[in-house]
């Protein structure tokens, strides 16, 4: 049976005083393999892993309970090992790329933040401070719907007026909240959010970071904000092959 890794700490990471059930169906009870200088939060892994919204919501279970005794380097859903063994042995082989980053991620944690317009308000917005798209917008009013090049004037006026508007939020936000953050790093393209950001934070941090967020939404009640954390700092970690490429 291969051996399932939730993440990296230091070898002096204590076992959890109570035992904590990681992914599967039954869930695997979580163990900590240890190594020279570091130790691995494992369990065994079920035969025809799938990324399941149990299995993932059992992958960050442990991460923050293991997190909770103590610096742990988190790894992404689905990193598998052969064996006890080779883990140790990745250890080993990689044990100074682990432990920098152990120190740069020590009592950090990530929020990410997603961000959208409100359609129908940001069209209001757009129809009160764009003087032609209002203009046009009245005349075609008037005199019944307005002639098809009108319309289809209007509509590439009001895309284009919301396609900017998208840039220029999308910047408000970003300036708002990476003041109050370490490091940002972009979430995947193509989500249909027009902001999708990890920050990076000291956790005592955290409460100024989300009173700013919470402003951005005041003063800015077109948009719609998401944000989830405290996470562990997943969108931080250095993989190794950019390890190997230093």
């Amino acid at each position: 049976m291969s051996t399932y890794v939730y993440g990296i700490a230091r070898a002096g990471h204590p076992e959890p005083e109570q035992e904590i059930l990681g992914i599967g169906d039954p869930p695997r009870p979580v163990r900590v393999v240890r190594g020279g200088d570091l130790a691995a939060i494992v369990s065994d892994c079920p035969e025809r892993l799938r990324p399941k919204r149990r299995d993932l919501l059992a992958h960050q279970h442990v991460l923050t309970e293991a997190g909770a005794d103590g610096a742990v380097l988190p790894l992404r859903f689905g990193s598998l090992s052969d064996s006890d063994e080779a883990v140790r042995e990745v250890l080993a082989e990689h044990a100074e790329h682990y432990k920098a980053q152990l120190d740069d991620l020590n009592g950090r944690v990530e929020y990410n933040v997603k961000a959208a317009h409100r359609e129908e308000d940001v069209l209001r917005r757009v129809l009160a401070e764009e003087p032609e798209i209002r203009a046009l917008n009245e005349a075609n009013q008037a005199s019944g719907g307005g002639a098809y090049q009108d319309k289809l004037r209007l509509g590439e006026l009001i895309a284009n007026a919301v396609r900017a508007r998208e840039v220029s939020d999308a910047h408000t936000v970003e300036t708002a909240l990476t003041p109050r953050a370490e490091q940002s790093r972009p979430g995947p393209e193509g989500s249909g959010w027009l902001v999708n950001l990890s920050f990076l934070m000291r956790r005592e941090d955290a409460s100024a970071f989300l009173e700013a967020a919470d402003r951005l939404g005041a003063d800015n009640p077109h948009l719609e904000l998401l944000v989830n954390g405290p996470l562990p700092p997943y969108s931080f970690v250095r993989p190794l092959e950019s390890a190997a490429a230093e």
